[in-house]
């Protein structure tokens, strides 16, 4: 592997750890490459159920929330304004001192012009589309940023933090899939990919649902979904849809998965929660899923089920029943 850019900044550029105390990794995710640091003192928060099972298993220590002191921080900056703005607030308010890491076009370079306004930066060293650079609170010019990223209610009155999936309001596709359920829903549901809760509240409108999982791998929006669906026949799971199992199995799956990783297309997210649906249901179980229309998921679905129809869309998205599943169970 060549060393990353954090390596380069580390090696090259003088800049010294500190010899004890822990180091707030913020933004981490599986492909980061942290090998340049000391992990028994690493404390990686993430929120993404994959990356966190990934890190876990390379022996690092991850958590949700923030720890309670630091003697510096780290911060892979995410693309979403609020949330990076918010991040690095928190990071400084933790340690004091925080190493920005981040890509061009996850909007570094505007974050780092920001910060020279507001805080003390050091010079930026630019390697592979992005920068890195280190940065110390000042005095404090940050609270609005740490106040950019708390939860509020969006457009359409529903409970989001930055940085969740269609946080400012109801995503399009969803809404189209809500009014194509059938109106006789009912028994054992489960909602692959639940972000903050939408679908969640249009499925428990309907009274034959005896109980909905909401499956949901992104923390923070799972933490939203909370507030946002009361129902009591709710149950919330941390879990990657695509290997998620229900205990007992399902009548229903219902979904809108996602089909990107940042900002690169991954079609294959997708598919691999057609497959695992298959595998959570029931013998007669039914699936109901919309997509993009560019995305290949027809052949996933065949696959996976003996009977599959598109029961409408738009230029935009389609919407997919599927039932009778044929893979083999695990």
């Amino acid at each position: 592997m060549k060393p990353s850019r954090l390596a380069f900044f580390l090696e090259r550029k003088g800049f010294v750890l500190p010899e004890t105390g822990e180091i707030a990794v913020f933004g981490a995710r599986a492909e980061s490459d942290l090998s340049m640091l000391p992990k028994d003192r690493l404390r990686l928060i993430c929120g993404l159920k994959p990356d966190v099972d990934a890190l876990q298993a390379a022996g690092y220590a991850v958590v949700t929330g923030l720890p309670h002191q630091a003697a510096l921080a780290l911060v892979f900056p995410p693309r979403a304004k609020a949330q990076a703005r918010a991040m690095v607030a928190q990071a400084l308010e933790l340690a004091g001192v925080a190493i920005i890491d981040g890509q061009k076009h996850d909007g570094v370079d505007s974050l780092y012009r920001d910060l020279r306004v507001r805080a003390d930066c050091g010079p930026a060293f630019s390697k592979a589309h992005g920068k890195t650079f280190v940065v110390q609170a000042g005095d404090d010019r940050l609270a609005d940023w740490r106040q950019s990223g708390a939860a509020s209610l969006n457009a359409d009155g529903f409970v989001t933090v930055p940085g969740v999936f269609s946080a400012d309001g109801i995503d399009p596709a969803s809404k189209l899939l809500a009014a194509a359920l059938p109106a006789r829903l009912k028994g054992h549901v489960a909602d692959f990919g639940a972000g903050w809760g939408y679908l969640a509240t249009e499925i428990l409108k309907h009274e034959g649902v005896e109980r909905l999982d909401l499956v949901e791998a992104d923390h923070a929006a799972l933490e939203c979904a909370r507030e946002n669906v009361t129902d009591l026949r709710a149950r919330f799971h941390w879990a990657d849809a695509c290997t998620w199992r229900p205990e007992q199995p399902l009548d229903i799956v219902v979904m809108n998965p996602p089909f990107h990783t940042g900002r690169k297309g991954v079609p294959a997210l997708g598919q691999a929660f057609i497959r695992n649906a298959a595998t959570c249901l029931a013998p007669g179980g039914r699936l109901f899923m919309v997509a993009n229309r560019h995305l290949p998921y027809e052949t996933a679905l065949r696959e996976s089920f003996r009977e599959v129809e598109e029961i409408g869309g738009d230029t935009r998205f389609k919407l997919f029943a599927a039932a009778r599943p044929s893979r083999p169970r695990r």
